[in-house]
């Protein structure tokens, strides 16, 4: 079954670590989200870590500074944190760099790409392996009609989905995470807002949890 992550994309602290803690029974990681970063800083990944006995992941999305950036998370407690696909091989090779020092996990974010296997090939032909490539639809692409369902279909065509762990974010909720079952390769699922503007956050987790269990049978 798919790891699930929750994506913690909010602007309150406090409300972060309350949902969290809602949801953390059914919840493999939980995902300090970049507005959360971006307000508190990385101090908001060593918060989280304090408050919730699940391994942090610090989307950081870094553009530049790729040994800088994923250091700084690695030392405020992320297990895992992201770079993205745009951001240049160059920026990846150094973050992956930081990873390897620290011990700890990265994860490529393809928002942003249009050719997602294109960019995979380029990371095969240059050695490099994150722990996740995450297919990834954001919120503006999302309003645009753009879901990451396309970009699977491509993924899994080429093959790529079972040479590196996939994972994978935007829109998906519990009216849509049936559409996953024939993407066997996915190892993470990413879900955000769909549980953290829920009335009640731990049976959205719970529910979406059960669903991605159904899928695995």
């Amino acid at each position: 079954m798919p790891l699930l992550q929750v994506a913690l994309d909010l602007l309150d602290l406090n409300k972060a670590i309350d949902i969290a803690l809602k949801v953390v029974d059914y919840v493999d990681l939980v995902e300090a989200g970049t507005p959360l970063i971006k307000k508190y800083g990385v101090k908001a990944v060593e918060e989280l870590g304090k408050n919730v006995d699940k391994p942090i992941v610090a989307d950081m999305k870094t553009m530049d500074t790729g040994y800088l950036e994923a250091s700084l998370a690695y030392q405020y407690g992320a297990l895992y944190t992201t770079v993205l696909g745009v951001a240049g091989l160059h920026t990846i090779r150094e973050a992956l760099k930081a990873r390897d020092e620290y011990g700890k996990g990265l994860m490529i974010d393809t928002i942003g790409l249009w050719d997602i296997p294109a960019f995979i090939k380029i990371l095969e032909k240059n050695g490099l392996k994150p722990d996740y490539i995450l297919i990834h639809s954001g919120i503006d692409m999302q309003h645009m009609g753009v879901t990451p369902f396309k970009w699977l279909d491509e993924v899994s065509e080429y093959g790529y989905g079972y040479r590196y762990k996939v994972g994978v974010a935007g829109g998906i909720n519990i009216e849509n995470i049936h559409l996953l079952q024939k993407y066997k390769f996915i190892e993470l699922v990413i879900v955000g807002g769909w549980i953290t503007k829920s009335i009640d956050p731990g049976k959205a987790a719970r529910e979406i949890r059960e669903s991605l269990s159904r899928l695995s049978k």
